[in-house]
């Protein structure tokens, strides 16, 4: 079953860069896949349901996976390096694939319980550079939070604007020392 999952989703994802639009329906996945349309409910309850995990598969490929830091960083750097990295993958995402980018504002990052399963994989790097072990994430969570002008597709306007960086500094000025 997880192989036939794997496949809906990245099937969902080829066919929405293909296309060019997020607007794929469920009955072109099927066609594409040679599955009824019902054999995709066995896997997704809904399309919502598949919308999101198309976005948590891509977000954590596209973006978590492709961030790299120093190791040998102390761990407030590395969090720094780390959060940097992060918010320009949301920014080069944004200005490079705008597809994927529209189906993640439309079905995470408008649904505050999808947006927090996307992010639980940003919060585990946090909490390893850290080391805080905290399976709640709640501080993690904090932290990302307050560089949500970086993230949330609602600021996507200001992310090319000069000063970028220069703003960026500016929050971690205000919260390193909280950390």
């Amino acid at each position: 079953m997880a192989n036939t999952r794997d496949k809906i989703i990245t099937t969902a994802e080829e066919l929405i860069m293909t296309t060019g639009s997020s607007e794929v329906t469920l009955d072109q996945i099927a066609k594409e896949l040679g599955l009824s349309h019902a054999a995709l409910y066995k896997h997704f309850r809904n399309k919502q349901a598949l919308w999101e995990a198309v976005a948590e598969s891509w977000f954590k490929c596209k973006i978590i996976n492709r961030i790299h830091i120093s190791s040998s960083l102390p761990k407030e750097e590395k969090l720094h390096d780390w959060l940097w990295a992060f918010v320009n993958a949301k920014k080069t995402t944004f200005n490079t694939n705008p597809q994927m980018f529209d189906l993640n504002t439309e079905y995470i990052d408008n649904n505050p319980v999808a947006l927090h399963n996307v992010l639980i994989n940003a919060y585990r790097e946090m909490d390893l550079i850290m080391d805080y072990n905290d399976p709640t994430f709640e501080k993690l969570e904090l932290i990302l939070a307050a560089f949500s002008i970086f993230t949330l597709p609602n600021f996507k306007n200001t992310w090319n604007e000069p000063g970028y960086e220069r703003r960026f500094e500016e929050m971690w000025n205000l919260i390193k020392r909280g950390i």
